[in-house]
């Protein structure tokens, strides 16, 4: 409890001077449990959907999933750079100036989601003019429906990240605790009671993230205290715009190739119907369980090599890699040995459909293998964001995601059928890994984030003003 209880500056000196595996763990428990929350509300989605709703429904959101994460690129973009920027900002004790790209970037991440409403639905004609006919109007439904949603969902990843660049990952895990209780409730308001079907599971997801977003803002800039971020006054500041952009565009154009990889994949699926379609989401709503977990720690070792290395404390950086990576690696094991024995348990939960399930089970048991190269390569992709290093994350995703899996399936895919998606992503996690831990033995550790001399003293300077 004294944990919760302590200030920013208190945060600082812990992650700067304490123990680093003690402060990993410390710092990622609210990251652990955050992504625990995250893997459990797609299940929550899923068990409705599938029990309630049915396979065509089920299979549309899955094979929506990816096109909405090319356009959730943004946010993640906004969100990396923020965390670097913010982050090393603290680490250098500059709260004002973490204040002003915290509220830089919370206004920025809103308007941009409501810019790219209408991009949304608009790309929604298309996109289900070209799939199986059998899941072409659920798609669509589907992807006009989500795109109301991408304000709120922007602004919580920029929250996210402004708590976890000060040391406060505590505070995204309340928003998304929330989040998933809001979702429980309004997916049996508008699934179990109204019957509403697949309209009502984005609507129960339009709701609870309309609900938490006006948390979110009593949160940022009303509750007092001393991270409070303020909107009087505000104006759009070039230079803090410039360095988000600098910093997240590698990241938003990672992002987008990595989910238009996932959809490329997705459309390989599709070609043999809903039910394997439906099956493979299955298996994913599951994975991601294990997925999620190990890479949770990436989010800590973000805060540490960004703090350390804003500070100038080069070693400790080094140190806080490593330790979250073998951290990392045995969690890993530890939820594969959890897991793969109730994989049979676990899918009959979202379906009685035996041809589903067969689909689902083989995934599962060659998915879940993949989780140790998964959970150490983002670790090691936290190290880098934490140095500033986005743009060789771009050529890494493109390379795991493109070459390494996209690639793989086309290749194997004459021989292996629909399997060979499931193979593909053990192959491309644990190259991927081998690729990295060689590329983060060669980086220099220190900040590729340029400076802003000038407008972090003029920042200074109006802060010191009566």
């Amino acid at each position: 409890m004294c944990f919760l209880k302590q200030s920013t500056a208190q945060r600082r000196a812990l992650i700067l001077h304490s123990s680093i595996p003690s402060t990993i763990l410390m710092l990622s428990i609210p990251a652990l449990m955050m992504g625990l929350v995250q893997a459990v509300i797609p299940i929550i989605d899923g068990l409705f959907i599938n029990n309630i709703v049915g396979t065509v429904a089920a299979s549309a959101i899955h094979y929506s999933a990816p096109i909405i994460g090319m356009f959730n690129a943004i946010a993640q973009g906004l969100s990396v750079a923020g965390m670097a920027i913010i982050g090393q900002a603290v680490g250098k004790g500059d709260s004002n100036d973490a204040k002003a790209v915290a509220t830089q970037l919370t206004v920025v991440a809103f308007i941009s989601g409501l810019i790219l409403i209408p991009l949304v639905i608009g790309a929604a004609y298309p996109i289900s003019a070209h799939v199986n006919p059998e899941i072409a109007d659920a798609v669509f439904i589907c992807l006009a429906l989500n795109a109301l949603i991408l304000p709120f969902s922007f602004t919580g990843a920029v929250y996210n990240a402004i708590k976890n660049a000060n040391g406060r990952p505590e505070d995204a895990f309340i928003r998304i605790l929330i989040l998933m209780v809001l979702k429980i409730v309004l997916n049996a308001l508008y699934i179990g009671v109204l019957r509403m079907g697949l309209v009502g599971a984005v609507l129960s997801t339009l709701t609870a993230q309309v609900l938490i977003c006006v948390w979110m803002y009593y949160e940022l800039f009303i509750k007092a205290g001393e991270d409070r971020l303020l909107l009087k006054g505000f104006r759009f500041s070039k230079p803090i715009l410039r360095e988000l952009a600098q910093v997240g565009l590698p990241s938003i154009i990672s992002s987008l190739i990595l989910n238009m990889g996932f959809y490329l994949i997705n459309n390989e699926v599709q070609k043999y119907g809903a039910i394997v379609l439906n099956g493979t989401g299955i298996a994913s709503n599951v994975s991601n369980l294990c997925f999620l977990l190990p890479s949770s720690f990436g989010t800590a070792v973000t805060t540490l090599v960004s703090m350390n290395v804003g500070a100038g404390n080069e070693r400790r950086a080094r140190k806080a890699c490593l330790a979250g990576s073998l951290i990392s690696a045995i969690t890993a094991l530890v939820m594969i040995a959890l897991i793969v024995p109730l994989t049979p348990r676990l899918t009959i939960l979202f379906t009685r459909q035996q041809e589903v399930l067969d689909v689902a089970n083989s995934a599962l048991n060659i998915y879940l293998y993949a989780v140790v190269g998964f959970g150490v390569s983002m670790v090691l992709q936290g190290a880098l964001v934490g140095l500033g290093q986005t743009r060789i994350i771009v050529v890494i995703s493109l390379m795991r995601v493109w070459l390494l899996r996209y690639v793989f399936i086309l290749v194997t895919e004459k021989y292996l059928g629909y399997e060979a998606v499931f193979w593909g992503n053990l192959f491309s996690n644990y190259t991927n890994m081998v690729i990295m831990i060689v590329l983060i033995s060669k980086v220099k550790w220190v900040s590729v984030i340029p400076s802003r001399k000038k407008e972090v003293a003029e920042i200074k300077e109006k802060a010191a003003r009566p």
